[in-house]
């Protein structure tokens, strides 16, 4: 049995983040008046009561050891990428082949294949198009798709398997 939340915290179920609002409501407008006070803290009131009707799931995270080495095989990737396709662009585009791609996932977190995702599309030349409902398909979209099976093969073993392993 759950104890019922103090009144205080019904009102405010996340303070950082009511303070976080209002800091930046203030930020973000032009005057610092008192008017823009209140409106920020009515903000800091609000926004968190809506969002923490949210449906949150929670990052887990497992070993970070594959992160360094799953860094630099990124940049490695978006340089040797950014060169590919500034190549193909200033070729004959007759010779670009886009396609899509559906790439099975093996990753369940959310938080993982949020950073698939983005790995995938901060790589030039590729980008992540939609996520099956299921969240076992990511389509691709890629710039010049020659073999769709070892594009999968590379995207399984140089991101998400490292990310399996950051975010089991």
């Amino acid at each position: 049995m759950n104890p019922r939340p103090a009144p205080w915290r019904r009102l405010l179920p996340a303070p950082a983040l009511s303070l976080i609002v209002v800091a930046f409501w203030l930020l973000m407008s032009d005057s610092f008046t008192f008017g823009q006070l209140l409106l920020g803290m009515l903000l800091g009131v609000v926004v968190p009561l809506f969002a923490a009707r949210l449906d949150r799931e929670f990052a887990r995270i497992g070993t970070l050891r594959p992160l360094p080495r799953l860094l630099c095989v990124m940049l490695w990737d978006i340089l040797v990428s950014n060169l590919r396709v500034a190549m193909q662009v200033l070729g004959p585009e007759k010779r670009l082949t886009p396609g899509f791609i559906w790439v099975p996932l093996d990753i369940g977190n959310i938080h993982g294949i949020a950073a698939l995702t983005s790995l995938i599309t901060l790589t030039p030349g590729t980008v992540s198009s939609a996520l099956s409902d299921d969240r076992r398909h990511l389509l691709v979209h890629v710039l010049h798709l020659t073999d769709a099976d070892a594009l999968i093969a590379e995207i399984k073993t140089r991101y998400e398997a490292p990310l399996m392993e950051i975010f089991p």
